[in-house]
């Protein structure tokens, strides 16, 4: 019989006792990295597992390139006095995580940025890239595919909004069908929004949280007159003249109908004179009677949104309307809902925002996956939520649970909204049948055609476009 000194039991058992004490607390981080907020600081706590590990093996530096009103340092608005912090932040945060690396930002505007894009890409000036025109490159066989990147490191796409990393499918000159050649970093939708202030007004019961265009056009002809209250001139609704186009396809899907089939312009077979897409432009031309003379060129409702608004219904509305909301101080007046979707494939809307893309000619393939990655992490995501919000929704699902989105009413709709857009996103919009259909569609709404005739032309003529791409 073996006989077991007393004090060696107790010195092992608290011995694992310390050692359980250390796993449980999980990889101790260095939160030195600059935060942008409170809710930061955990985020960039959960982000570091996968990086930490690797971020000694890669070096360099990366060159991405960044698209909009982006700047490196911090900056005050004019308008507000509030000020955001600079993209400094990303590149600190990840130069923490990965320490022999350095990141450059090539900065630039909208102007011509599918050109500057272009020229970028062929001489591989840049290792990562923001591309929302990216089917045009993919096409090219400009970008890096990423699938297997994601096979490599098992890296869960289910982190993402549903449809945000398919809305961004491109097919490349071997691909037999769209593949991921991005990831999403800047979330966008449209939605329905009204006013809750008018509704009330005229007795009118509140849109449905998927309303359809009947009831939208019910609705809105009930508001559109003298308001009863206020004796002030109401109208029941309002659209984005630019987008008709957008919102006529949109009401073409709830009717189950869809742009057509395709991905490449060789491939493509678009459906714009559908009987659908006649039926929804008939009712897109109903609908304008309720709204403003000048819908067309955006007039007529520049005050949606504000205390002295005068329109009951806007059909498009960016999500950044949040940020008018607080600045207005009319976030109890207005309320979101869902655009229109097909009954069976419950998408539908244009898809927008950015995603990241790794160059085909990048030098450091590697750490360009690796800021793929980090622009999906909380940390980047909320960086993103909190310092650029006016053009910026999260693409992540943890979004959801943030105080700081949960405190925003809206944002539940917004966060809904971006996971049923139609994908991969319409390919017809990156070319000229984007225009074709846009002139006629306004033919319609001007009255200078009939539904049918105007897509039957439309048709014809985008057709005949993709014919002389093949």
């Amino acid at each position: 019989m073996i006989k077991v000194n007393s004090k060696f039991v107790v010195i092992t058992l608290l011995l694992l006792f310390a050692l359980t004490l250390s796993a449980c607390g999980g990889t101790s981080t260095d939160n030195a990295g600059a935060n942008t907020s409170e809710t930061t600081t955990e985020a960039q706590t959960e982000t570091t597992d996968s990086a930490e590990a690797a971020g000694p093996e890669l070096s360099g530096k990366l060159k991405v390139q960044l698209i909009g009103d982006f700047s490196l340092e911090d900056k005050t608005d004019a308008l507000t006095g509030q000020t955001s912090k600079g993209v400094k932040v990303l590149k600190d945060e990840f130069e923490r995580l990965y320490p022999n690396t350095e990141v450059e930002f090539v900065l630039m505007g909208w102007d011509n940025y599918n050109e500057k894009t272009q020229t970028m890409l062929q001489s591989g000036a840049a290792d990562v890239y923001q591309l929302p025109g990216i089917a045009t490159f993919a096409e090219q066989g400009l970008l890096e595919p990423l699938q297997p990147y994601i096979e490599r490191d098992s890296f869960d796409l289910d982190i993402y909004l549903n449809g945000q990393v398919d809305g961004w499918r491109a097919m490349g000159p071997n691909d037999q069908e769209p593949e991921i050649y991005s990831l999403p970093f800047i979330g966008d939708a449209r939605l329905i929004v009204y006013d809750k202030q008018l509704f009330d007004d005229w007795g009118v019961e509140y849109l449905s949280e998927e309303p359809t265009i009947e009831e939208i056009i019910e609705k809105a002809s009930k508001m559109t007159g003298t308001n009863p209250k206020t004796g002030e001139k109401n109208y029941g609704l309002t659209f984005n003249g630019n987008d008709a186009a957008d919102s006529i396809m949109n009401i073409n899907e709830s009717k189950g109908g869809q742009w057509g089939t395709g991905f490449l312009w060789k491939d493509m077979k678009l459906e714009f004179d559908s009987p659908t897409m006649i039926e929804a432009a008939e009712l897109l031309k109903e609908a304008t009677q309720y709204a403003p003379e000048g819908v067309l060129v955006n007039q007529g409702a520049e005050n949606f949104l504000q205390d002295n608004n005068n329109v009951a219904i806007n059909l498009r509305v960016a999500p950044g309307f949040v940020n008018s909301l607080e600045t207005f101080g009319t976030q109890d007046r207005y309320q979101a809902a869902l655009l229109f979707k097909h009954p069976e494939k419950g998408m539908g809307g244009m898809f927008a925002g950015s995603p990241f893309a790794i160059g085909a000619n990048s030098q450091n393939k590697d750490l360009a996956w690796e800021w793929l990655k980090f622009s999906g992490s909380e940390f980047f995501q909320e960086y993103m939520w909190n310092e650029q919000r006016s053009h910026s929704m999260p693409v992540i699902k943890a979004a959801a649970e943030w105080e700081s989105v949960k405190e925003v009413p809206q944002m539940d709709i917004i966060l809904k909204q971006m996971s049923q857009l139609w994908a991969p996103r319409y390919p017809y919009r990156a070319g000229q049948p984007r225009y074709i259909l846009s002139e006629n569609v306004e033919r319609i709404l001007l009255g200078e055609l009939s539904a049918a005739d105007a897509m039957k032309k439309a048709q014809e003529e985008a057709t005949k476009w993709l014919e002389g791409q093949q």
